[in-house]
């Protein structure tokens, strides 16, 4: 991602950070379960990232499509009509089909990996051949545990980071601050790395706390992942019967004015000293981009650290102005209709490489 923003910055073109943090954020995800993601893994019969990233987009919109069975069961129907269920039904067996070859060529091979060389697809393979796990494991379970690891996994991340350099376009004083942050890091550990490593990161206060106003103001999952009550209670004078769906509105309890000073400014001070450590582990109330309880999000950590060591990266070694004729206040906020908040107009920006660090590094 890097080479390609030096690239495009020294061809003097815009560089599109919502399709590229994208590519990123599904290259992760791939690595991770299916240990591939580079160029040369397109020629591969097991894996291509074209059609992961296709196959990826169909099931969001599956997911946030509207179906009359939904809400109203008997019309049911009238989905069968319109086609909405053989969509579905198409999707469904597509990534059913995915997830399958995947597998197979893993129980088809005969290679040993060490256990370094393992991903989530050899683990999850190693429990079903072992018998690791207290209950029945089937394939079926792998293909739903890889369905949510990889639609979980890729587009919150991007459209956070998506959001975090947005809000600090809208604010060149925050985006200044934090730049100087990353390159006095840089600059003092100058012999560890080339670029900003994960072991590194806990040096960036200012960082982190960029980081929590965005999932506060833009958490990646508006409404989280929806409950059910397990039984019958009552809720602000309200009785609500067992069974019932739950949502929960992250947006509005992020921006609840009875809990946050100036609730639609962005201001990562406010998360700065001890008074006001709040913290998005699904212990503080007012700040739950990750759900809590035993419906957390599991990827929380690996979430953070992505988006985290790409902002780092980003702001250290560019710097990022808005397209010519373009000001600050035309930059637009509206969000595409989704389980994730992406930004509707992607973001596109013009980058400069940082000349100054070289220097820096060599004062």
């Amino acid at each position: 991602m890097m080479s390609i923003i030096s690239s495009l910055s020294s061809e003097s073109k815009l560089v599109d950070l919502s399709e590229l943090l994208m590519s990123l954020a599904s290259s992760i995800i791939c690595r991770i379960c299916f240990h591939k993601g580079n160029r040369d893994d397109e020629r591969s019969n097991e894996f291509s990232t074209s059609r992961f990233q296709g196959l990826l987009h169909e099931t969001q919109a599956m997911l946030t499509a509207f179906f009359f069975s939904d809400y109203l069961p008997y019309m049911g129907w009238v989905d069968k009509i319109n086609g909405a269920s053989s969509k579905l039904e198409k999707v469904f067996w597509e990534l059913d089909e995915f997830c399958q070859e995947i597998i197979s060529t893993r129980l088809d091979s005969h290679k040993q990996k060490s256990e370094q060389q393992q991903d989530i697809v050899d683990v999850l393979l190693q429990l079903l051949e072992e018998h690791k796990v207290p209950f029945d494991l089937t394939l079926d379970h792998i293909k739903a545990l890889l369905m949510n690891i990889f639609v979980a996994g890729t587009d919150t991340n991007a459209a956070t980071v998506v959001w975090t350099m947005t809000e600090l376009m809208k604010n060149p004083h925050v985006m200044k601050k934090v730049q100087e942050e990353v390159r006095k890091l840089i600059k003092e550990q100058e012999c560890r790395a080339t670029f900003i490593q994960e072991d590194q990161l806990h040096h960036l206060i200012y960082l982190k706390a960029v980081v929590k106003e965005t999932f506060r103001l833009h958490p990646p999952s508006p409404l989280l992942v929806p409950r059910q009550t397990m039984q019958k209670c009552t809720l602000g004078g309200y009785q609500i019967d067992q069974g019932t769906l739950v949502f929960v509105n992250a947006v509005a309890i992020g921006r609840d004015p009875e809990s946050w000073d100036n609730p639609e400014t962005f201001l990562p001070e406010r998360f700065l000293g001890s008074p006001n450590h709040i913290d998005y582990k699904g212990q503080d109330f007012k700040l739950i981009p990750f759900g809590g309880g035993r419906r957390g999000c599991p990827g929380m950590l690996l979430g953070v650290t992505t988006i985290e060591l790409a902002l780092a990266n980003l702001l250290c070694f560019f710097d990022w102005e808005l397209p010519a004729s373009m000001k600050k206040e035309d930059i637009g906020m509206d969000t595409l209709p989704g389980i994730t908040a992406h930004k509707k107009k992607a973001l596109c920006l013009s980058a400069t490489n940082f000349i100054g660090l070289q220097q820096m590094l060599h004062q």
